[in-house]
Protein backbone atom coordinates (compact mmCIF):
# COMPACT_ATOMS: atom_id res chain seq x y z
CA UNK A 1 0.00 0.00 0.00
CA UNK A 2 2.98 2.15 0.90
CA UNK A 3 4.38 1.44 -2.48
CA UNK A 4 1.79 2.13 -4.56
CA UNK A 5 0.64 5.37 -2.45
CA UNK A 6 4.65 6.61 -3.38
CA UNK A 7 4.01 5.64 -7.27
CA UNK A 8 5.35 2.62 -7.64
CA UNK A 9 3.88 -0.55 -9.55
CA UNK A 10 4.71 -3.19 -6.70
CA UNK A 11 4.22 -7.36 -7.65
CA UNK A 12 3.28 -9.05 -4.40
CA UNK A 13 5.90 -12.41 -3.97
CA UNK A 14 5.71 -15.08 -1.33
CA UNK A 15 8.75 -17.34 -0.61
CA UNK A 16 7.54 -20.82 0.30
CA UNK A 17 10.19 -22.39 2.51
CA UNK A 18 9.93 -26.24 4.39
CA UNK A 19 9.48 -26.89 7.66
CA UNK A 20 11.18 -30.12 9.27
CA UNK A 21 9.11 -33.43 8.77
CA UNK A 22 8.82 -35.24 11.80
CA UNK A 23 5.92 -36.44 14.19
CA UNK A 24 7.65 -34.82 17.18
CA UNK A 25 7.29 -31.49 14.88
CA UNK A 26 4.42 -29.33 16.44
CA UNK A 27 4.70 -27.10 13.75
CA UNK A 28 3.12 -28.61 10.09
CA UNK A 29 4.01 -25.77 8.14
CA UNK A 30 6.74 -23.31 8.08
CA UNK A 31 5.73 -19.92 10.44
CA UNK A 32 6.55 -17.94 7.77
CA UNK A 33 4.71 -19.58 4.49
CA UNK A 34 2.21 -21.06 6.46
CA UNK A 35 -1.31 -21.70 4.17
CA UNK A 36 -3.12 -19.13 6.06
CA UNK A 37 -0.09 -16.61 5.20
CA UNK A 38 0.01 -17.20 1.72
CA UNK A 39 -4.30 -16.67 2.03
CA UNK A 40 -3.97 -13.17 3.32
CA UNK A 41 -1.06 -12.07 1.68
CA UNK A 42 -3.18 -12.83 -1.69
CA UNK A 43 -6.09 -11.28 -0.35
CA UNK A 44 -4.32 -8.51 0.61
CA UNK A 45 -2.60 -8.19 -3.03
CA UNK A 46 -6.24 -8.78 -4.88
CA UNK A 47 -7.53 -6.12 -2.54
CA UNK A 48 -4.68 -3.19 -4.09
CA UNK A 49 -5.43 -4.90 -7.63
CA UNK A 50 -1.17 -6.32 -7.28
CA UNK A 51 -0.41 -9.78 -8.97
CA UNK A 52 0.63 -12.13 -6.05
CA UNK A 53 2.95 -14.86 -7.20
CA UNK A 54 4.18 -18.28 -4.80
CA UNK A 55 8.41 -18.98 -4.93
CA UNK A 56 8.96 -22.25 -3.66
CA UNK A 57 12.58 -22.23 -2.55
CA UNK A 58 12.23 -25.21 0.04
CA UNK A 59 15.57 -27.21 -1.67
CA UNK A 60 17.37 -24.08 -1.08
CA UNK A 61 16.38 -23.56 1.93
CA UNK A 62 16.90 -26.44 3.36
CA UNK A 63 20.85 -26.19 2.02
CA UNK A 64 21.50 -22.73 2.48
CA UNK A 65 19.97 -22.13 6.17
CA UNK A 66 19.18 -25.81 7.85
CA UNK A 67 22.20 -27.03 6.22
CA UNK A 68 24.29 -24.34 7.95
CA UNK A 69 22.30 -24.88 10.69
CA UNK A 70 22.93 -28.49 11.33
CA UNK A 71 26.54 -27.74 10.17
CA UNK A 72 27.48 -25.12 13.15
CA UNK A 73 25.86 -27.39 15.46
CA UNK A 74 27.88 -30.36 14.63
CA UNK A 75 30.72 -28.60 15.40
CA UNK A 76 30.05 -26.93 18.74
CA UNK A 77 28.87 -23.52 17.38
CA UNK A 78 25.55 -21.94 17.88
CA UNK A 79 24.32 -20.77 14.47
CA UNK A 80 22.05 -18.02 13.64
CA UNK A 81 20.24 -19.42 10.76
CA UNK A 82 17.89 -15.95 9.92
CA UNK A 83 21.13 -14.11 9.43
CA UNK A 84 22.01 -16.89 6.95
CA UNK A 85 18.94 -16.48 5.51
CA UNK A 86 18.56 -13.28 4.76
CA UNK A 87 22.29 -13.41 2.94
CA UNK A 88 22.44 -16.65 1.22
CA UNK A 89 18.86 -16.93 0.07
CA UNK A 90 15.76 -14.46 0.77
CA UNK A 91 17.48 -11.46 -1.13
CA UNK A 92 19.39 -14.00 -3.66
CA UNK A 93 16.21 -15.40 -4.36
CA UNK A 94 13.82 -12.42 -4.43
CA UNK A 95 15.99 -10.54 -6.51
CA UNK A 96 16.41 -13.63 -8.75
CA UNK A 97 13.02 -13.97 -9.46
CA UNK A 98 12.98 -10.33 -10.10
CA UNK A 99 15.12 -10.11 -12.96
CA UNK A 100 13.99 -13.22 -14.77
CA UNK A 101 10.65 -10.51 -15.14
CA UNK A 102 12.88 -7.21 -15.68
CA UNK A 103 12.44 -5.76 -11.93
CA UNK A 104 14.88 -4.18 -10.48
CA UNK A 105 14.05 -3.09 -6.92
CA UNK A 106 12.67 -5.68 -3.74
CA UNK A 107 10.83 -4.06 -1.26
CA UNK A 108 10.55 -6.14 2.21
CA UNK A 109 8.79 -4.88 5.61
CA UNK A 110 12.14 -5.09 7.20
CA UNK A 111 12.37 -2.29 10.14
CA UNK A 112 15.48 -0.42 8.76
CA UNK A 113 16.52 2.09 6.64
CA UNK A 114 18.90 2.31 3.26
CA UNK A 115 20.38 5.80 2.94
CA UNK A 116 22.71 6.41 -0.51
CA UNK A 117 26.01 9.13 0.09
CA UNK A 118 25.64 11.33 -2.37
CA UNK A 119 29.42 11.92 -2.28
CA UNK A 120 30.53 8.25 -2.63
CA UNK A 121 27.74 7.18 -3.87
CA UNK A 122 27.92 3.96 -1.83
CA UNK A 123 24.54 2.99 0.31
CA UNK A 124 24.75 2.87 3.82
CA UNK A 125 22.60 0.42 6.16
CA UNK A 126 20.81 2.63 8.59
CA UNK A 127 18.92 1.79 11.88
CA UNK A 128 15.57 1.82 12.08
CA UNK A 129 13.47 4.53 13.61
CA UNK A 130 11.61 2.24 15.60
CA UNK A 131 14.92 1.21 17.42
CA UNK A 132 12.61 -1.45 19.44
CA UNK A 133 12.45 -3.34 16.17
CA UNK A 134 15.25 -2.46 14.55
CA UNK A 135 16.49 -5.52 12.15
CA UNK A 136 19.70 -3.97 10.71
CA UNK A 137 21.69 -6.56 13.22
CA UNK A 138 20.21 -9.61 10.84
CA UNK A 139 20.66 -7.45 7.31
CA UNK A 140 24.80 -6.80 8.36
CA UNK A 141 25.56 -9.30 5.43
CA UNK A 142 23.96 -7.67 2.66
CA UNK A 143 25.89 -6.14 -0.30
CA UNK A 144 26.13 -3.08 -1.81
CA UNK A 145 24.52 -4.58 -5.06
CA UNK A 146 21.43 -5.62 -3.20
CA UNK A 147 21.31 -2.45 -0.83
CA UNK A 148 21.30 0.09 -3.88
CA UNK A 149 17.83 -1.58 -4.98
CA UNK A 150 16.48 -2.53 -2.07
CA UNK A 151 13.18 -0.79 -0.90
CA UNK A 152 12.39 -0.78 3.07
CA UNK A 153 9.35 1.31 3.15
CA UNK A 154 8.45 0.49 7.06
CA UNK A 155 11.83 1.84 8.38
CA UNK A 156 10.74 5.68 9.04
CA UNK A 157 8.01 3.98 11.25
CA UNK A 158 7.29 2.44 14.50
CA UNK A 159 5.73 -0.61 14.80
CA UNK A 160 2.51 1.14 16.37
CA UNK A 161 2.57 3.48 13.22
CA UNK A 162 2.19 0.73 11.01
CA UNK A 163 -0.26 -1.26 12.55
CA UNK A 164 -2.23 1.81 12.96
CA UNK A 165 -2.36 2.31 9.60
CA UNK A 166 -3.17 -0.97 8.57
CA UNK A 167 -6.69 -0.57 10.81
CA UNK A 168 -7.02 2.56 8.98
CA UNK A 169 -6.54 1.13 5.74
CA UNK A 170 -8.87 -1.82 6.72
CA UNK A 171 -5.66 -4.72 6.93
CA UNK A 172 -7.37 -5.35 10.66
CA UNK A 173 -6.11 -9.36 10.08
CA UNK A 174 -2.72 -8.23 11.77
CA UNK A 175 -3.65 -6.90 15.19
CA UNK A 176 -5.19 -11.53 15.20
CA UNK A 177 -2.18 -13.04 14.36
CA UNK A 178 0.38 -13.68 16.80
CA UNK A 179 3.81 -13.22 15.77
CA UNK A 180 6.16 -16.18 16.38
CA UNK A 181 9.35 -16.31 18.39
CA UNK A 182 10.54 -19.92 16.90
CA UNK A 183 12.56 -20.48 14.55
CA UNK A 184 10.66 -20.76 11.57
CA UNK A 185 10.83 -24.22 10.61
CA UNK A 186 11.10 -25.91 13.67
CA UNK A 187 8.80 -25.34 16.82
CA UNK A 188 10.86 -24.46 20.08
CA UNK A 189 9.36 -26.79 22.39
CA UNK A 190 10.39 -29.41 19.45
CA UNK A 191 14.45 -28.55 19.37
CA UNK A 192 15.20 -31.31 21.51
CA UNK A 193 13.87 -33.80 19.29
CA UNK A 194 15.28 -32.00 16.22
CA UNK A 195 18.64 -31.77 17.71
CA UNK A 196 18.85 -35.68 18.63
CA UNK A 197 17.23 -36.89 15.61
CA UNK A 198 19.13 -34.72 12.95
CA UNK A 199 22.61 -34.33 14.81
CA UNK A 200 22.60 -37.41 17.06
CA UNK A 201 23.11 -37.88 21.28
CA UNK A 202 26.74 -37.77 21.82
CA UNK A 203 26.54 -38.17 25.58
CA UNK A 204 30.14 -36.55 27.68
CA UNK A 205 31.14 -35.33 30.45
CA UNK A 206 30.31 -31.93 32.19
CA UNK A 207 33.53 -30.69 33.72
CA UNK A 208 33.73 -27.58 36.49
CA UNK A 209 36.58 -24.73 36.96
CA UNK A 210 38.58 -27.64 39.10
CA UNK A 211 38.05 -29.75 36.09
CA UNK A 212 36.30 -32.33 38.74
CA UNK A 213 33.46 -34.47 36.88
CA UNK A 214 30.07 -32.29 37.61
CA UNK A 215 28.16 -34.40 35.60
CA UNK A 216 27.05 -35.83 32.05
CA UNK A 217 25.92 -34.03 28.79
CA UNK A 218 23.64 -35.33 25.96
CA UNK A 219 25.89 -33.85 22.81
CA UNK A 220 27.64 -30.52 22.94
CA UNK A 221 24.58 -29.12 20.68
CA UNK A 222 22.46 -29.08 22.94
CA UNK A 223 23.76 -26.15 25.18
CA UNK A 224 24.88 -22.83 24.52
CA UNK A 225 27.11 -20.91 25.89
CA UNK A 226 25.99 -18.65 29.49
CA UNK A 227 23.33 -21.57 29.22
CA UNK A 228 22.23 -22.08 32.97
CA UNK A 229 18.76 -23.90 32.70
CA UNK A 230 18.47 -27.34 32.17
CA UNK A 231 22.13 -28.38 33.28
CA UNK A 232 20.63 -30.51 35.78
CA UNK A 233 23.32 -30.04 38.01
CA UNK A 234 22.96 -30.12 42.02
CA UNK A 235 25.21 -27.28 44.68
CA UNK A 236 24.78 -24.74 41.57
CA UNK A 237 23.64 -22.42 39.70
CA UNK A 238 26.19 -23.37 36.68
CA UNK A 239 26.42 -22.20 34.07
CA UNK A 240 27.97 -23.27 30.71
CA UNK A 241 31.35 -22.03 30.19
CA UNK A 242 33.12 -23.48 26.74
CA UNK A 243 33.17 -26.81 24.74
CA UNK A 244 35.73 -28.82 24.24
CA UNK A 245 34.98 -30.80 20.93
CA UNK A 246 37.95 -32.70 20.55
CA UNK A 247 37.54 -34.52 24.08
CA UNK A 248 33.37 -34.14 23.73
CA UNK A 249 33.66 -31.96 27.09
CA UNK A 250 30.87 -29.30 28.48
CA UNK A 251 32.61 -26.92 30.47
CA UNK A 252 30.75 -25.37 33.53
CA UNK A 253 31.34 -22.72 36.43
CA UNK A 254 29.67 -21.58 39.25
CA UNK A 255 31.64 -18.33 38.93
CA UNK A 256 29.44 -15.69 36.46
CA UNK A 257 32.10 -13.71 36.14
CA UNK A 258 33.95 -16.16 34.46
CA UNK A 259 31.82 -15.66 31.24
CA UNK A 260 32.65 -12.13 30.96
CA UNK A 261 35.40 -11.53 27.84
CA UNK A 262 36.97 -8.01 26.01
CA UNK A 263 37.95 -9.45 23.18
CA UNK A 264 35.90 -10.89 20.45
CA UNK A 265 37.79 -12.29 17.36
CA UNK A 266 35.84 -12.19 14.14
CA UNK A 267 36.00 -13.73 10.58
CA UNK A 268 35.25 -13.38 8.06
CA UNK A 269 33.79 -9.55 8.39
CA UNK A 270 31.31 -7.94 6.05
CA UNK A 271 32.40 -4.12 5.58
CA UNK A 272 29.21 -2.70 4.10
CA UNK A 273 30.34 0.41 2.51
CA UNK A 274 33.94 -0.68 2.53
CA UNK A 275 36.52 -0.92 5.38
CA UNK A 276 36.40 1.72 7.34
CA UNK A 277 39.84 2.11 8.74
CA UNK A 278 42.55 0.27 10.85
CA UNK A 279 41.13 0.92 13.91
CA UNK A 280 37.61 2.55 14.91
CA UNK A 281 35.80 3.71 17.81
CA UNK A 282 32.17 1.56 17.06
CA UNK A 283 29.56 0.21 19.07
CA UNK A 284 28.64 -3.30 18.62
CA UNK A 285 26.29 -5.96 19.83
CA UNK A 286 27.22 -9.57 20.11
CA UNK A 287 23.90 -11.00 19.30
CA UNK A 288 20.28 -9.55 18.51
CA UNK A 289 18.46 -8.71 21.86
CA UNK A 290 21.17 -6.88 23.42
CA UNK A 291 22.10 -3.05 23.39
CA UNK A 292 25.25 -2.00 21.10
CA UNK A 293 28.25 -1.43 23.80
CA UNK A 294 31.39 0.88 22.81
CA UNK A 295 34.35 -1.27 21.55
CA UNK A 296 37.70 -0.46 19.32
CA UNK A 297 37.26 -2.38 16.00
CA UNK A 298 40.70 -3.40 14.73
CA UNK A 299 40.96 -4.87 11.14
CA UNK A 300 43.34 -7.56 10.13
CA UNK A 301 44.18 -9.08 6.91
CA UNK A 302 41.36 -11.06 4.96
CA UNK A 303 38.31 -9.55 6.07
CA UNK A 304 39.07 -10.49 9.53
CA UNK A 305 38.75 -7.89 13.16
CA UNK A 306 38.94 -8.11 16.75
CA UNK A 307 36.51 -6.21 18.63
CA UNK A 308 37.75 -4.93 22.14
CA UNK A 309 35.03 -4.04 24.28
CA UNK A 310 35.05 -1.28 26.89
CA UNK A 311 33.57 -3.45 29.42
CA UNK A 312 33.37 -7.12 29.48
CA UNK A 313 30.85 -8.48 27.81
CA UNK A 314 28.81 -11.63 28.57
CA UNK A 315 28.50 -14.90 27.28
CA UNK A 316 30.25 -14.56 23.51
CA UNK A 317 29.46 -17.16 21.75
CA UNK A 318 31.04 -18.81 18.64
CA UNK A 319 28.68 -19.53 15.61
CA UNK A 320 26.95 -16.18 16.60
CA UNK A 321 27.25 -12.96 14.78
CA UNK A 322 28.82 -8.88 16.15
CA UNK A 323 27.34 -6.44 14.26
CA UNK A 324 28.81 -2.93 14.74
CA UNK A 325 27.93 0.02 14.02
CA UNK A 326 28.76 4.18 14.19
CA UNK A 327 25.89 6.51 15.50
CA UNK A 328 22.70 5.00 13.19
CA UNK A 329 25.01 3.36 10.60
CA UNK A 330 25.50 -0.29 11.04
CA UNK A 331 29.06 -0.76 9.21
CA UNK A 332 28.88 -4.72 8.65
CA UNK A 333 29.34 -7.48 10.78
CA UNK A 334 31.70 -10.79 11.32
CA UNK A 335 30.81 -14.20 12.54
CA UNK A 336 32.30 -14.70 15.99
CA UNK A 337 35.44 -17.11 16.29
CA UNK A 338 36.05 -16.93 20.37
Amino acid sequence: MLLKKAGWDPVGVSLKYPVWKDPSNCLRENVCCSAESFRIAKDICRKLDVPHHICDVSREFKKEVIGYFLNGLRNARTPNPCVMCNRFLKFKKLFAWAGRRGIRHVATGHYARVRRDSRTGLCRLVTARDREKDQTYSLSFLSQAQLRNILLPLGDMTKREVYDTAVREGFEVFLKRKQSQDFCFVAGNSMGAFLAREVGVKEGEMRDDDDAVAGHHRGLHFYTIGQRKGLGLSGGPFFVKGFEPAKNVLRVTKDERALLQKEVRLGPCNFISGIPGRIIRVRAKIRYRQDAAPARLIVDAGKRATLVFDKPQRAVTPGQFAVFYQRDVCLGAGEIQG
